[in-house]
């Protein structure tokens, strides 16, 4: 039976135009301070941070602000980024505290939208994967209840899809502020590939 696995596919976008990127040397850099007694462990994406995040597969970060800013993942304030993390064996855990709830899922892939000289990342991405069309609608669902995506929208394309499973569809549902954050899934089905991906957005709202 295929499991789900909710990966960034970089092997697809999420799609299957995503290109893969180097990993970061830790060559020059420093060591990150260790967090006080009692602080939590986010994480940093410095070249440190994100090597931190292959080796333990964990990903952990503060939005409950409703925002994610720069300086708190130890990049210069207003400096134009866009961080991405690969895992090329197996996936990450992500974590999300968001304003009135928690994202909380697997992944292989992590991309954050830094490219202005703002304080703050416009969008953090990451993205699903399922082996089949009874996966894929279980994640869509999942989403429904776990991040208040609408569900007329989210049945409507499982329906018309589950009529047509070979078919090719690209469609993003309306986005959820359950968490307090805008979480929305782009879903990428093509019925003649063994994997199909959701690309999912997280932005302020």
């Amino acid at each position: 039976m295929k499991g789900l696995v909710a990966s960034f596919l970089l092997t697809s976008l999420v799609l299957t135009g995503c290109a893969v990127t180097g990993p970061g040397t830790l060559a020059t850099a420093s060591p990150a301070p260790s967090p006080p007694s009692g602080a939590k462990p986010y994480s940093r994406l410095d070249p440190a941070g994100i090597e931190r995040i292959k080796t333990s597969k964990i990903a952990f970060f503060d939005m409950t602000s409703g925002e994610l800013s720069k300086k708190s993942v130890g990049l210069e304030d207003g400096t134009s980024q866009a961080p991405d993390v690969l895992i090329s064996d197996g996936v990450m855990e992500l974590i999300i505290e968001a304003p009135t709830g928690l994202i909380r899922t697997h992944t292989d892939r992590l991309r954050l939208n830094g490219m202005n000289s703002g304080p703050d990342f416009r969008e953090v991405t990451f993205f699903l994967t399922a082996e089949s069309l009874p996966d894929f609608t279980a994640l869509i669902r999942d989403g429904v209840d776990r991040y208040g995506i609408p569900s007329e929208s989210a049945e409507d394309w499982i329906e018309s899809t589950s009529r047509h499973p070979d078919d090719r569809s690209d469609f993003a549902l309306a986005p959820g502020t359950s968490t307090g954050l805008q979480v929305q899934y782009d879903l990428r089905y093509d019925g003649s590939k063994d994997v199909q991906v959701i690309i999912v957005h997280v932005h302020p709202v």
